[in-house]
């Protein structure tokens, strides 16, 4: 297994902040990943999984620790039928787009609309991936880890994986290290329906209406690519962790006081929060980019930096070439708590922090 010291993580993330790890580790096989995790676990040394580092910011001082790299591939059709659909079983170092790119490709609907994320299939479940309608709990059979606590590999079906918003049983700790992802895809040429408002409008069809796959992609990700999701090197309004809040899930009450002081600052006649079915009963989910944006902090709002919101989303921080791990946390701060004092949300971070607190 290839082992540096003193590695530079920066490079390995996409927000590109944060100091070097004491060691890192990486893997291309499941084996080898068992057989490192068994020999971390043992030392008792500290442990930071990375994958495809598109949801990480690392401290400045770096992560006094091992880092294990998820470097594994395959992707392999367990079966294929009309009735059943395909089940394709998938290595946790798969890159999370190019298999998506083959899935259209396929002929395997169910995760189109997840196209032009960054990463790896294995964080896929961890945080329940979405957007544009879609999310992958909607299309997982099964997810196999490897279980720290009992130190033995453990398999979850996905009624097992508790996938809430945003959220699964595998995110908030770091007892399991997901190995491989079993996915179950409907068979045609046809998405599944399309669910998020702008990309019917763009595709020109209702709400509901199913297109060719190919076509989903693509307007996905140019809508992605307007907002300045999709990765590109010489555009810095894509070096970031995407979306950097998740939408807020309200209830009646808390989207009742949200109303009021909406209308309080911006106006009785004014603009109204953005109001979605938060998933469980009596839950509202509101929008995170329109809290954001009225609250004083629009596009491109610190430029020039050295980190600033992005100037195509309100919703994703950036580096604009030089920012520090400390300069991603002030601005997120900023803003949690400068939407905070005018709506009364505390807004919540999507990223995951390693080494300091937001």
């Amino acid at each position: 297994m290839p082992e540096q010291t003193h590695a530079p993580l920066a490079p390995l993330t996409t927000m590109r902040v944060g100091g070097p790890a004491r060691r890192l580790v990486t893997v291309t096989s499941t084996d080898e990943a068992i057989a490192a995790l068994r020999e971390i676990d043992t030392a008792g040394e500290p442990l930071l999984v990375l994958s495809g580092g598109s949801n990480l910011v690392v401290a400045d001082a770096g992560f006094a620790g091992t880092v294990l790299q998820i470097a594994t591939r395959g992707v392999e059709v367990l079966s294929a039928d009309r009735c059943g659909g395909v089940v394709v079983r998938v290595a946790a170092g798969e890159p999370w787009d190019p298999f998506v790119a083959r899935a259209v490709a396929e002929g395997w609907s169910g995760i189109e609309a997840l196209s032009g994320i960054p990463g790896l299939v294995g964080a896929t479940p961890i945080q329940n991936v979405g957007a544009y309608g879609q999310e992958v709990a909607q299309t997982i059979a099964s997810v196999r880890t490897w279980d720290r606590q009992e130190q033995a590999v453990r398999t979850f079906a996905n009624a097992d994986c508790e996938f809430t918003y945003r959220h699964s049983r595998f995110k908030g700790h770091d007892r399991y290290v997901v190995l491989e992802v079993t996915f179950q895809l409907v068979l045609g040429d046809l998405s599944a329906p399309v669910a998020y408002a702008d990309l019917a409008t763009q595709l020109g069809v209702e709400q509901g209406a199913r297109v060719p796959l190919a076509d989903a992609r693509e307007a996905v990700l140019a809508q992605r690519r307007r907002r300045g999701m999709v990765l590109d090197e010489p555009d810095h309004d894509t070096w970031s962790c995407g979306s950097f809040f998740t939408n807020p899930i309200l209830t009646e009450a808390e989207h009742d006081a949200l109303m009021a002081r909406a209308a309080e600052r911006l106006g009785a006649d004014g603009p109204v929060p953005p109001r979605f079915p938060g998933g469980a009963d009596g839950m509202v989910k509101t929008s995170a980019a329109w809290l954001i944006d009225k609250a004083g902090f629009g596009k491109g709002y610190a430029m020039p930096g050295p980190a600033a919101l992005s100037t195509k989303h309100t919703l994703a921080i950036t580096n604009r070439g030089s920012a520090s791990a400390a300069d991603v946390a002030a601005l997120a701060r900023e803003v949690r708590d400068g939407v905070a004092d005018a709506f009364g949300v505390t807004l919540v971070n999507e990223p995951v922090f390693v080494g300091h607190e937001l």
